[in-house]
């Protein structure tokens, strides 16, 4: 089975009073980089490797370093949080600005490749439920 990850801005914040308070610039406002809604559809075949080339500069270098290991996950066919969302194949996270952070829905992809394949997947369960949820 193949396994492609897409990535998905839901929102980008921005808090004022923080950059006041502690940036050199306090009037940076939101994040330049992303805005709402924008998507990015990373492979990882022998052709096509957007995880080792960090999607070739088209990605904020700070927001990858926080969501890169669920990227990871997701390309390899893993469960990104298991018991923690409600869907085992999503993510949400956000980048480590705290004055003006993007939070991110990062999903997994699973294209199967052979008939068996099509059929396991159709039987899966990837729900989580408050019972399966840890919280730490």
């Amino acid at each position: 089975m193949k396994h492609e990850c897409r990535i998905t801005v839901l929102e980008t914040k921005v808090f004022p009073s923080y950059q006041k308070k502690y940036l050199a610039d306090p009037n940076s406002g939101k994040c330049p980089c992303f805005k709402k809604g924008d998507t990015f559809l990373l492979k990882r075949t022998p052709e096509q490797d957007d995880f080792y080339h960090l999607m070739n500069g088209r990605f904020c270098g700070e927001a990858w370093d926080a969501i890169s290991r669920y990227v990871y996950t997701a390309l390899q066919g893993g469960s990104i949080m298991h018991g923690w969302t409600n869907d085992e194949r999503i993510m949400i996270a956000c980048c480590n600005d705290g004055t003006r952070p993007v939070i991110f829905k990062i999903e997994r992809i699973d294209i199967p490749e052979t008939e068996e394949e099509k059929e396991w997947l159709a039987k899966q369960d990837f729900h989580n439920s408050a019972d399966d949820a840890y919280t730490g």
